[in-house]
């Protein structure tokens, strides 16, 4: 595997220098400030990932105190005492975005989120507790119980929460590959996956980096060569 001093010089000198690459790596994530996170907060987040997945991202932001309003703040307990005409009527509002599957997955992670409140205390407790060296099984957890929090999804839902989360995103992927990873162009498979985990962990230990920095480091080091200005925009993505 190439050195990843090596790889963090290149993405710096593409991003305009050290300084520069550092504003853009984020806070350093605290993954124990999360047990002190509402159950409200993280069904929201979830939701605004899942509706902003394969949407414009930009949009959902505008309109996101419509969807607090139209779903209740995002209470679970609430949300599970509403009858289905509530749920039906959402596809009405002109508040959010009305999509059916979507809102669905709402009410389903409503469930999801109270479940595992009920077993951990909070769902923010059981994030905090899970192991950060074990991404992969998080995700996995997320796709097999929640509702469309798979792929990507997950792995923003936790980033969006500051959890210490790595993206795989296309550049990420590649720059991966181009450090000597064998894994395929679209990474999904369990043994991608297990590497993926290996190997940012590996480099966590050796750099003493967070791994969200890591993930970002390694998708500024190829491809397109955003411009931090337009970068800033996009806090969160890789």
């Amino acid at each position: 595997m190439a050195d990843f001093k090596k790889i963090r010089a290149r993405a710096a000198k593409r991003k305009g220098g050290e300084g520069e690459l550092a504003s853009l790596l984020g806070p350093v994530p605290d993954n124990a400030a999360l047990a002190g996170v509402t159950d409200d907060r993280i069904l929201s987040t979830m939701a605004e990932r899942v509706f902003a997945a394969g949407f414009v991202w930009r949009v959902i932001k505008q309109k996101w105190p419509g969807f607090e309003a139209a779903f209740l703040g995002f209470e679970p307990k609430r949300l599970l005492f509403q009858p289905d005409d509530f749920w039906h009527d959402l596809t009405a509002d002109k508040r959010i975005v009305r999509n059916p599957q979507k809102i669905k997955s709402v009410r389903d992670n409503a469930a999801f989120v109270e479940r595992v409140s009920k077993e951990h205390g909070s769902f923010g407790k059981f994030l905090a507790d899970w192991p950060a060296d074990n991404q992969v099984g998080l995700m996995a957890y997320l796709s097999k119980h929640g509702s469309r929090l798979g792929g990507n999804t997950g792995q923003y839902f936790l980033r969006w929460l500051d959890w210490d989360a790595f993206v795989i995103s296309g550049d990420m992927a590649a720059a991966l590959r181009d450090a000597g990873l064998d894994i395929s162009e679209s990474p999904t498979s369990k043994k991608d996956l297990d590497k993926i985990q290996a190997q940012i962990n590996a480099w966590a230990v050796e750099t003493g980096l967070p791994r969200r920095h890591i993930s970002r480091i390694l998708a500024m080091s190829i491809g397109e060569n955003n411009s931090p200005e337009t970068l800033r925009q996009y806090m969160g993505e890789d």
